[in-house]
């Protein structure tokens, strides 16, 4: 319904941004890193997501498309709502989520508040999954020139793109010209992004 809201922030509260759009106030559910960017009386966009249950109409906003996209992903896990999927989001920017799927950080996860272990490990195992599946058809992915060993930054690169909801075509473009050995792995992914996003 909502794509994204575009307008002067008029309140900040723990979790909760609100934005003035045309004399009207939008309360935005937001992650702490999304609200670090923002500034009362500053104008500001935050990318949408609306949540709608019987009894419920929710708006969630966020800075970044990247970090909406991790949210929605987040939303495709059994167990995983809204809050836990904010709570996650609000300790782990989406580099961060991605580095923990890749190499089997729970305690990244289980650092947000309302996150225990098993919801972590299903976190962890359901995102991998995603991975294999959409890995299967061309195999693992590398950017021109990197070792194809999954085991490579190149590889891991392009696993934690997929991570992000990323198709293999997508990371291939997004790590080409990126030299992946001089680089840490979480510089590389950010680099990545920072291409997609152009």
């Amino acid at each position: 319904m909502f794509y994204y809201l575009k307008g002067t922030v008029a309140s900040l509260e723990p979790y909760l941004a609100v934005i003035d759009c045309g004399g009207v106030g939008y309360a935005c559910n937001t992650t702490g890193s999304s609200l670090a960017s923002l500034k009362v009386g500053e104008e500001a966009t935050l990318y949408t997501y609306l949540h709608v249950r019987e009894d419920l109409f929710d708006l969630y906003g966020f800075s970044t498309k990247n970090e909406l996209s991790c949210f929605k992903l987040l939303l495709g896990i059994s167990g995983v709502g809204p809050r836990a999927a904010l709570s996650i989001l609000s300790v782990c920017t989406p580099e961060r989520l991605a580095m923990a799927v890749i190499t089997g950080d729970e305690k990244a996860l289980t650092s947000a508040q309302g996150i225990g272990k098993k919801i972590a490990q299903r976190i962890i195992l359901e995102l991998k999954d995603k991975i294999a599946k959409e890995q299967i058809p061309g195999g693992p992915v590398s950017s021109p020139g990197a070792a194809s060993s999954p085991q490579s930054k190149a590889g891991e690169a392009s696993a934690a793109l997929a991570v992000l909801g990323f198709s293999a075509a997508e990371a291939a473009e997004a790590l080409r010209g990126i030299d992946t050995e001089a680089h840490p792995l979480e510089e590389i992914i950010k680099m990545a992004l920072k291409k997609m996003v152009r």
